[in-house]
């Protein structure tokens, strides 16, 4: 049987230099990390039907992954705060470089390449105190170039918009260094920071103060309009739960997507990850082992039941979603039905391995 690796050869032995793209793995449509029944680590790539087309080794648990627009590469992230991001060969498992923070700073869990595929962003910490900042890397020779202030404490998920500019989720939680511990939960300030593609910070938007310990983590692009929706956790009373789901347009007010307090309580205070198609959004609970379904006004539309589910993607019809007993799960606001379960725990995130 011809290997990746050998047919990789059998190329350059004809002086074929091979350009390739993500249909020579398989055209997934997402990256996930998760952990076999050994205890060992890894990234897949999944197809729309749940399908695995390859699976790299990972040293340790990974949280998300940020997919070349271009090349079959993906790069994984250490689950926060970690000092270490994997540059992966899709194609031959290779892992072609090991991304390191600077001195005194952390990877915060997620990271995003520009369009054209040159530079990749990464959501980074200073370690003490941990004030956020953007690191830059040039996504060929993988070398650091610069950072950026991302707006705020403990930036976690960002995204670019399709006109370049970036919107970065700052979490608003000073943590330990060492063990994660939350240090300000009485004065932390979560926002949306809107960036410009060169890092000018062009809008901040903050929750109203009875709100400021409902820290945004995670985001999904809702439009070509730089609309964006927001996945919050809460850190306030138990007793009293908030909206953990928010949408915004830069220079206008956030939208709080209410919800029945049976419904919010029973997400136990945890939105674990986002995703919108068409008219819908859905945030998830892996505490709560449950997944709830919005329309765009922010009206609540279902809420659906499966333990220790957290990833979320967008299908044509509905979503994708996976849970941490390898399971696959088409959701739509009517019903919740399986598509594929794998000998894999599934960590938090579906990353779409898309341009």
């Amino acid at each position: 049987m011809t290997t990746r690796r050998g047919f990789l050869v059998g190329l350059a032995s004809l002086g074929a230099a091979p350009r390739l793209g993500w249909a020579d793995v398989g055209a997934p449509a997402w990256l996930t990390a998760g952990m076999k029944p050994d205890g060992a680590y890894v990234l897949h790539g999944l197809s729309a039907g749940g399908v695995s087309r390859f699976e790299i080794p990972l040293p340790a648990r990974g949280h998300a992954a940020a997919a070349h627009p271009i090349r079959p590469e993906a790069v994984a992230f250490a689950r926060r705060p970690g000092v270490f991001a994997l540059v992966l060969d899709c194609f031959t498992g290779e892992v072609l470089s090991r991304l390191t923070p600077p001195e005194g700073r952390q990877f915060n869990g997620h990271g995003a390449f520009s369009a054209d595929g040159r530079l990749l962003m990464t959501s980074e910490v200073v370690a003490e105190g941990s004030a956020g900042r953007i690191g830059l890397w040039d996504a060929e020779s993988w070398r650091r170039i610069g950072e950026w202030d991302s707006g705020g404490i403990g930036p976690h998920d960002l995204k670019r918009l399709a006109d370049g500019r970036i919107v970065v989720a700052n979490g608003g939680i000073q943590t330990d260094p060492t063990d994660r511990t939350m240090l300000n939960l009485e004065s932390m300030k979560p926002n949306l920071a809107l960036l410009s593609a060169e890092g000018e910070i062009l809008d901040l938007m903050e929750l109203d103060e009875e709100l400021h310990q409902n820290s945004i983590r995670h985001l999904a692009l809702i439009d070509e309009d730089a609309g964006v929706a927001f996945a919050m956790q809460w850190q306030g009373d138990a007793a009293d739960p908030a909206p953990l789901l928010g949408l915004w347009r830069p220079g206008e007010a956030p939208l709080l997507c209410e919800a029945a307090p049976e419904d919010l309580f029973a997400m136990k205070g945890y939105a674990g990850s986002v995703a919108a198609q068409g008219e819908r959004i859905a945030i998830s609970s892996p505490r709560g082992g449950a997944v709830m379904i919005f329309d765009r006004s922010g009206a609540p539309l279902a809420t659906h039941r499966r333990a220790d589910v957290c990833g979320l993607a967008a299908l044509e019809e509905g979503f994708v979603a996976s849970d941490g007993s390898g399971g696959l799960w088409r959701i739509s606001a009517e019903a919740m039905e399986p598509i594929a379960r794998h000998e894999v725990a599934w960590d938090n995130h579906l990353i779409s391995a898309a341009a």
